[in-house]
């Protein structure tokens, strides 16, 4: 800075003289005009030279140059300062950078370079390798979507509609058929069977169920038409098959943590959206008439990152649209200091708002399923 200022000083001292030179050139070529002149109307007037003329303008457009662009002392020192601290703060807010670093985009695939690599070491026009895992580790931690391959995606080599299992590659996981998920996991879904579905969304056994029947007939009753919707995390698809049954079309979002879940979606002639809960959801504005969001929508995601959740589902969801928290789990007291207040802030109406306490609850767990409906107009 201080050679700078020096600089500077130099270049004004320099215009400086050359300015009193040229005044005193001007002045001696007036004095003698006009002593011309008196001797003689006739003289021309003499013309400063070219030379000067362009040394002068040169020296000016120096000088403006140098005070135009010359910093701020108070931004330079700011930026200094910054540029400095920029490795250790932000000025960008906290939630903000929170939910870069948990949200799935694509540029966070830079910060994973050991597993991007692996994914990416593949033999181009041939099959590509054996990575389910590897691709949703990826996938959680932000690269997402996933970079382009040229490999041939592995598919099962005898799939057949009359054998659920010949249409899943089991090496992947642990079961090797969909008897053992249903033995192994009774309580998600695998009985593929469109009776099993349907049962599990009719009855109604306590105040956390809600029926699909009575869903219809509420948005009948409002005058609002139920076509599209959105189940996230559901699992094998079960609700989505149950609305299918019913002319409701339902897109479910899953991902296959140690069972063919996106499979099993599939099998019953619907689509997985293979994509986490922190993923901004690839539907447009505004155009889903209901969004259910199962067990997989619970204490466990980030208080920041929920609150992102929450303002997706309202931008997916148009006016008049309800959203189904079915048996939302956490504890009382985050329930009501944290999670309501945070619902709270969609202004949403509350047609159902029902709280029940887990059955071997022993830190005051509790269930909430809750449907709210999107004001018309804000």
């Amino acid at each position: 800075m201080a050679g700078f200022t020096m600089s500077l000083n130099l270049l004004l001292l320099v215009a400086m003289v050359a300015t009193n030179i040229l005044s005193l050139y001007h002045l001696s070529s007036t004095t003698n005009f006009f002593q011309s002149t008196v001797k003689s109307s006739q003289s021309s007037v003499p013309t400063v030279p070219d030379h000067l003329l362009r040394q002068l303008h040169t020296i000016r457009a120096a000088i403006n140059h140098l005070t135009t662009h010359q910093p701020d002392k108070s931004t330079s020192t700011s930026t200094s300062r910054a540029a400095v601290s920029s490795s250790s703060s932000s000025t960008a807010p906290k939630e903000l950078l929170i939910y870069s670093k948990l949200s799935p985009i694509a540029s966070a695939c830079h910060n994973y370079p050991d597993l991007l690599h692996e994914y990416m070491n593949y033999t181009p026009f041939s099959l590509c390798p054996s990575d389910t895992d590897l691709v949703e580790k990826l996938i959680l931690r932000g690269c997402h979507p996933l970079p382009r391959r040229r490999c041939f995606s592995r598919t099962p080599r005898n799939p057949s509609d009359s054998k659920p299992e010949s249409n899943v590659l089991w090496s992947y996981y642990s079961c090797k058929s969909f008897d053992c998920l249903i033995t192994k996991f009774s309580d998600l879904g695998f009985d593929l069977s469109l009776e099993k579905s349907k049962s599990q969304f009719s009855a109604y056994k306590s105040e956390l169920d809600l029926p699909i029947s009575q869903l219809l007939q509420i948005a009948k009753s409002a005058n609002s038409v139920l076509r599209l919707g959105i189940d996230v995390g559901g699992g094998t698809g079960s609700f989505a098959a149950a609305m299918k049954a019913r002319n409701v079309t339902v897109l479910t979002t899953t991902m296959n943590f140690n069972a063919p879940y996106s499979e099993a979606v599939a099998m019953r002639g619907l689509v997985p959206l293979h994509v986490p809960l922190q993923q901004r959801l690839p539907v447009f504005d505004g155009v889903v008439d209901l969004v259910r969001c199962g067990r997989a929508v619970n204490r466990w995601i980030p208080v920041t990152v929920m609150e992102f959740f929450f303002f997706d589902l309202d931008r997916i969801l148009r006016g008049g649209g309800y959203l189904w928290l079915d048996r939302f789990f956490s504890k009382k007291v985050d329930l009501e200091n944290v999670y309501a207040p945070m619902i709270g802030k969609l202004g949403y109406k509350k047609v159902k708002w029902a709280v029940a306490n887990k059955a071997d609850s022993k830190h005051g767990e509790v269930f909430l399923t809750a449907l709210l409906q999107k004001p018309v107009a804000r």
